[in-house]
């Protein structure tokens, strides 16, 4: 049985760069070809919409617009876009505005790479 081709484009969204090449580091291993990375909502924002990205990994605290915004933005944009809401504050109000509007799933930082892997393996291609 041949395995399912891997998703290939990821958009990194996080206002600190330790964050992004972290994740980088973990999506590169996983045989994920194209990476974006954005510091900031507006770029992000840019970044989504043109490339339109599979895989999308999206602090909620960035400097110029809450992340739930953009998952709202991103989600009516592409409905198949897989997106992991990223966040050191895990409150259940963080929980349920991520799922509701349509995260695949929530992290909490500090994360480790074989959470993200899990993550994104356990996604249907």
């Amino acid at each position: 049985m041949q395995a399912l081709p891997p998703f290939t484009s990821a958009l990194l969204v996080d206002d600190t760069s330790t964050v992004r090449q972290y994740l980088r580091q973990i999506l590169d291993k996983l045989g994920i070809t194209t990476i974006y990375e954005a510091a900031d909502g507006a770029s992000a924002d840019q970044l989504f919409f043109t490339h339109h990205p599979q895989l999308v990994f999206l602090d909620i605290q960035l400097p110029d617009i809450n992340g739930k915004v953009l998952l709202r933005r991103f989600k009516q944009q592409d409905k198949h876009a897989h997106v992991f809401m990223v966040s050191a504050y895990s409150s259940v109000e963080n929980l349920k505005d991520a799922i509701a509007g349509g995260a695949n799933a929530f992290v909490v930082k500090p994360f480790s790479a074989k959470r993200i892997c899990n993550l994104v393996q356990s996604l249907p291609r």
